[in-house]
Order: structure tokens, then sequence, then C-alpha cells
């Protein structure tokens, strides 16, 4: 394990999102991301390890290590409710089938007491009272098997009424989903990942260093908007972004500016207040390297949206 106070931040932020996912169950409900991350993560070991270690490509190199097995914990907590769901399921079914059970028992108890009715006929005296008997017996074992058998029709229709409705829920979220992916990506890069759609708005919305929306960003925020006001159960996250050059305040102060700025724009457009959030980031999530001029443009003029699921 590498421990250095020379290292950055992000490196010991990376190994603890690693940790955590494990923890989560990443290792196996989610191991192709899970893999990934690990991998990301020994390149970033032997980047810190290095003699001359490159401070800003090994934070980079972090920040993917905390994306990435954030990714793999949430798949893996959803897979982790899928299974529980399935159990529960699973136990519905064993229920019925406790009851049927029931059910036989006191059919095989009816046959007995009628049984012993025919038996107790050879005696006169102790026939009148085995007969009151064996029909008290027989009416009660009616009424448990009655009883038992409403309750196992109960079960089964209960069993299928929750899962139709689990499959209709799960069919219609993910057609909404990927409508709104085919809606999203003809106005704005929009990519599918696991916390949600994320519409990238990069080169679109700001001039570098300023938070005041350009007339193009509006526009494609207005378009935006209009497919929103179609779906009321959508939540925004809209995510503010800066680039590396200038102080780490001036940065906070002003992604936290345009997240806000972005998120005004959409209540003025009709789109519920409660229904969204702001938040910055500073120069802290770049959504490209801050290594190249290119790069840092990019982030310069960003802002990003998600769609909770």
């Amino acid at each position: 394990m590498i421990l250095s106070a020379k290292l950055p931040l992000e490196f010991f932020e990376a190994r603890n999102a690693l940790r955590i996912a494990q923890s989560a169950g990443a290792e196996r409900y989610a191991a192709p991301s899970y893999q990934k991350a690990v991998n990301q993560m020994n390149e970033a070991d032997a980047l810190a390890s290095g003699k001359h270690e490159n401070k800003k490509s090994l934070s980079a190199l972090s920040r993917e290590v905390v994306q990435t097995a954030e990714d793999a914990r949430e798949i893996a907590v959803k897979h982790i409710d899928e299974e529980r769901a399935e159990s529960e399921r699973s136990a519905g079914a064993g229920r019925e089938a406790n009851a049927k059970a029931r059910a036989n028992e006191e059919s095989e108890r009816r046959r007995n007491a009628e049984a012993a009715t025919a038996d107790a006929q050879a005696n006169a005296r102790q026939a009148a009272g085995a007969q009151a008997n064996a029909e008290r017996d027989r009416n009660d074992a009616q009424k448990k098997q009655q009883a038992a058998e409403l309750d196992s029709g109960l079960n089964r229709a209960a069993a299928a009424k929750s899962d139709a409705q689990l499959k209709d829920a799960v069919r219609d979220r993910e057609e909404l989903r990927a409508r709104l992916l085919q809606e999203f990506n003809l106005i704005l890069e929009t990519r599918d990942t696991a916390r949600g759609l994320v519409v990238n708005m990069s080169d679109v919305l700001f001039d570098s260093g300023k938070y005041t929306l350009r007339p193009l960003a509006r526009e494609k925020l207005a378009k935006i908007s209009g497919i929103v006001l179609g779906y009321p159960s959508l939540k925004l996250a809209v995510e503010g972004n800066t680039d590396s050059v200038g102080t780490e305040l001036f940065n906070q102060d002003l992604s936290e500016k345009r997240a806000e700025g972005v998120r005004t724009y959409l209540t003025q457009q009709g789109v519920p207040e409660s229904s969204t959030t702001a938040t910055g980031f500073g120069k802290t999530r770049p959504i490209a390297s801050n290594d190249t001029s290119e790069g840092r443009s990019k982030t310069a003029a960003s802002s990003r949206s998600s769609r909770e699921k």
C-alpha cells in the first residue's frame, strides 16, 4: 500500500471508493465494473510509486477510479435488491404450498371422521353421539378447508398481481429511459449511466470564466425543458464544472453560479423547482482532461444535467 503525504487527496479517495464498492458486493454483483476500477487503481498505484510521478495525471486517473467504483457499487446495490425481491416471491410460493398442505390435512381428517361415524353405527346409543360428533367435525373440517383454499387463492392472486406490477414497472421504466435517451440525444450528447441519464452540455453554455448563459445554451435548454415537462416524475440534478485555471475558491464559486443559472432557466421554462437541484464541483470533476488547452476549453464551458432514476 502506498502512503505518502505528497500524493494528491484524489488518490486516497480512489482507494476508499474501491473499498466501499467491494463492501457493497461489487466484486460479485458488478464484476466487470469492479475489475475495471481495480485495474485503474493498479495503474494509479504504479504512477504514484514512480520516482517522478505526474500529480495531474495521478489525480485525473484517481477520479476515474472513484467514478468507476461508484458505478460498480450502484450496480451491485441494484442487483442485491433484485435478488431480495426474488427471495420474497419464493417465500410467497412457499406459503402457498403450506396452505395446500394444510387443506390436504383437513381433507384427511374429514375422511377419518366419516369412517369413525360408520363404525359407531354398531351401537345405537353411541351412534347418536358419534354421529353428532362426526357431523361437527365434518363441518369444522369443511370450514377449515374452505378457509385454507381461500387463503391459497388469495396468495396466488396477490403473488400474480405483484409479479405483473413489477414487470410492468420495470418495462415502463426501461421504455421511458430509452425514449428519453433518444429524445435528449437529438439536442445534446446524452449517456446512459448507473445513476441515470447524463446530458453533457459542454461547449454551449458559458464563455470561459463566466456564468451568463449563451443564446445557444438557452435555446437548447428550452428544448430540454419541453421534453422534461412531458414527464412530471423526472428529477434533474444540474452539475456545474470549471477548468483548472484560476484559484480553487474562484472555480468553486463559478461552478455553483453556473449550475444555479441552468436550474433557474429551467424553472423559468416551467420545470418545477422541486424537481431540480444544482451543485457546483469547481475543477474537481472536469468532463475532459485539464492537461491540454482543448480539454480545459471543454470543461470551462460545461455543465451537466442528469435524470435521477
